[in-house]
């Protein structure tokens, strides 16, 4: 595959990793408030050049970045109709592409109708949206993808997960900004590595194993799910979300088996 190709897709994966961090920091720190419900414009005149606070750069920020990645977004997909690219590539990053569209109604309605739907809406387009393109950036470079680094991505999901666990109420006292964008950081992290288990791990494990990280991505959604609410979660709520988190850990764990116990079939 064109390594120029390769390239594109890692630099977009790069800018939508970026942006969901920022939105969900300008979510938590409560900027997205800041221009007081205008959108596509602020409050700083032309560009938002003269802000009349730091909230409204910092959310002017995020639509920057947003729109630059968005560009990446649909540029990777027209870029992949162009070129001889497998289908499963092309397929991902088309998802991405038309969903990006639905992400921007998104995120003009949490500045001018900042409610929970909304909000919740646009954290799952854009997790959707980071899943395709992960998928993508790792079939690219499945090719040059060795035992090496399948172990090391091992390795990263067991040390991760119990983080970004810890990282959400109750485990947590004071769930501030930086927390909640460390938080997911991690789970962004942590989701990357969990498709290299899947797409170029999996093939090479033993049957006993091959099911685990197909596993722990399903378990993954639903104690993301969870997590998310867990401020105002019940008790049961609580207990979904512990009994979820273990499913995910002890299929990383078979993962991590598998990864070692694999037939050689990645080098």
């Amino acid at each position: 595959m064109n390594r120029r190709f390769r390239y594109l897709v890692a630099v977009t994966t790069a800018f939508v990793f970026a942006t969901i961090l920022l939105g969900i920091a300008t979510k938590s720190y409560g900027a997205g408030l800041a221009c007081e419900a205008r959108w596509p414009v602020c409050d700083g005149g032309i560009l938002n050049l003269f802000p009349e606070s730091f909230p409204s750069f910092f959310e002017w920020i995020h639509r920057v970045v947003a729109g630059v990645g968005g560009l990446f977004i649909v540029g990777s997909a027209i870029e992949a109709w162009r070129r001889d690219v497998p289908p499963k590539i092309r397929n991902a990053l088309t998802v991405g592409a038309l969903l990006t569209p639905l992400q921007v109604v998104l995120g003009q309605q949490t500045v001018v109708n900042f409610t929970f739907p909304v909000l919740t809406a646009h954290f799952w387009t854009a997790f959707t949206i980071f899943a395709a393109f992960a998928f993508a950036l790792v079939t690219s470079w499945a090719d040059v993808i060795r035992r090496r680094h399948l172990r090391a991505a091992a390795v990263v999901t067991l040390a991760l997960f119990p983080v970004q666990v810890l990282l959400t109420p109750p485990f947590i006292s004071s769930y501030t900004p930086v927390v909640q964008t460390l938080q997911y950081a991690v789970l962004l992290v942590l989701v990357l590595a969990v498709v290299a288990l899947v797409v170029v791990g999996r093939p090479a494990f033993p049957a006993r194993y091959r099911h685990a990280p197909v596993v722990a991505v399903v378990a993954l959604v639903p104690t993301v799910y969870l997590g998310r609410h867990l401020l105002a979660g019940s008790t049961v709520h609580r207990a979904a979300y512990l009994l979820a988190g273990v499913v995910v850990f002890g299929a990383l764990v078979a993962s991590t088996a598998g990864v070692w116990r694999s037939d050689g079939a990645v080098s």
